[in-house]
């Protein structure tokens, strides 16, 4: 994508705001204070986080190889506390600009509950369905 076409994308976010970055949207006051930096900042694996350019030679994304844990691409150190991409969904401009609770309720895959066994606490117990969910070492 071009600088000028990510520009007319983002435009409706920031034409009436001098102050706010293409990338980012217009935070309610109360979503605005105590988040972090509005300024990029250098993440503990040094990766710049928050400049647009999503690459950087520090990154694991840059560096993936079978023996990488994704886990270590978690946390708040890998996304912008302003200009996060994430920001941009229709749930998330809801809230943060407009203030409208986001639907209650678990995301599921339409017809499979696709939770991490660990975080759902039920490893080797069947689910609603009778499903079993038995953990398997590898």
């Amino acid at each position: 994508m071009t600088d000028k076409k990510k520009n007319e994308d983002y435009e409706h976010v920031w034409k009436d705001d001098p102050d706010l970055d293409p990338f980012e949207i217009n935070f309610l006051p109360e979503f605005k204070h105590g988040r972090g930096p509005r300024k990029p900042f250098v993440n503990s694996h040094g990766v710049v986080i928050g400049d647009h350019d999503y690459s950087s030679p520090h990154s694991p994304l840059e560096n993936w190889s079978v023996e990488t844990d994704p886990a270590i691409m978690a946390g708040d150190e890998w996304v912008h506390p302003f200009k996060d991409i994430g920001f941009h969904t229709e749930e998330n401009r809801n809230y943060f600009e407009k203030g409208i609770e986001p639907e209650p309720g678990v995301f599921l895959h339409p017809d499979k509950d696709v939770a991490y066994e660990a975080y759902r606490g039920n490893a080797g117990e069947k689910d609603n369905e009778g499903t079993d969910h038995e953990h398997h070492d590898q």
